[in-house]
């Protein structure tokens, strides 16, 4: 039997799917490769993918394209010792932000990733609501260093599906870059914290059940598909896909 679940964001205008086969039976039309354990690389590549997913329903249901994308950076002398200093710094500054947002009548809602970097240098990348006069209060709010910010729409990492962005704000000391050459760099990054702010709640997803694996997907009326990519799962040896439509005549 195969198993689709499917989210719907912004009221419909968005849809995540997720189709897979329930290892527990057979499954027409679809064959089967060997099962084998999961190796810890397995494990670690699902769980940062379940992250990336998490920040990508939250970024298509809470933000939109003329919202913030954010860095502070920490001058040297102000650089945390730990991560929990870096965190403690990151709650100071949110406090005075969210203070400012709320006297404008708005509710504060953020993600962010803290980094520190192969070579000490600490970064905090995060997006945030824009409320008019986001930019100044940011920048207010900050006084270990300097803060740089642009449009999520205007930034290298914005796609319709919000899913570069989400890669971008989950970014960990296992993350590569693919070089001119093709192989991978070495990571640039020694420790990192991911957190959303606690207002913005994982839309509840749609399942449904198929009989059938379908080879070729087809968007539903009214939608495209903008992202779509298959595998195989390690452990029940069936394929899965994922997928992503957008609605044509949407609101925004």
């Amino acid at each position: 039997m195969i198993k689709r679940v499917t989210y719907k964001l912004r009221k419909g205008d968005v849809l995540i799917v997720q189709e897979y086969h329930d290892g527990k039976y057979g499954a027409k039309g679809l064959p089967r490769k060997k099962k084998k354990k999961a190796t810890k690389e397995d494990i670690a590549r699902v769980n940062k993918w379940n992250k990336t997913k998490r920040c990508q329903i939250r970024l298509l249901e809470y933000f939109e394209p003329n919202d913030l994308l954010v860095t502070w950076t920490y001058k040297v002398a102000n650089r945390p010792a730990t991560m929990k200093e870096a965190k403690k710094h990151f709650a100071e500054a949110m406090r005075k932000v969210r203070r400012e947002i709320r006297k404008r009548g708005y509710e504060n809602f953020y993600m962010r990733n803290i980094e520190r970097g192969t070579k000490g240098a600490w970064h905090i990348h995060f997006v945030i609501k824009e409320v008019g006069d986001t930019a100044s209060i940011v920048q207010n709010a900050w006084d270990k260093g300097g803060t740089w910010l642009t449009k999520i729409k205007d930034s290298d990492y914005y796609g319709e599906d919000m899913l570069k962005l989400a890669e971008y704000l989950t970014k960990d000391e296992h993350t590569t870059e693919t070089k001119k050459d093709g192989t991978k760099s070495k990571p640039r990054i020694k420790e990192s914290d991911f957190h959303g702010s606690q207002n913005m709640p994982l839309p509840k997803p749609h399942p449904d059940k198929l009989y059938r694996w379908k080879k070729e997907i087809k968007p539903k009326k009214g939608y495209y598909i903008a992202r779509m990519w298959e595998g195989i799962n390690p452990k029940t040896g069936y394929k899965y896909r994922r997928y992503t439509m957008i609605k044509l005549n949407r609101r925004i």
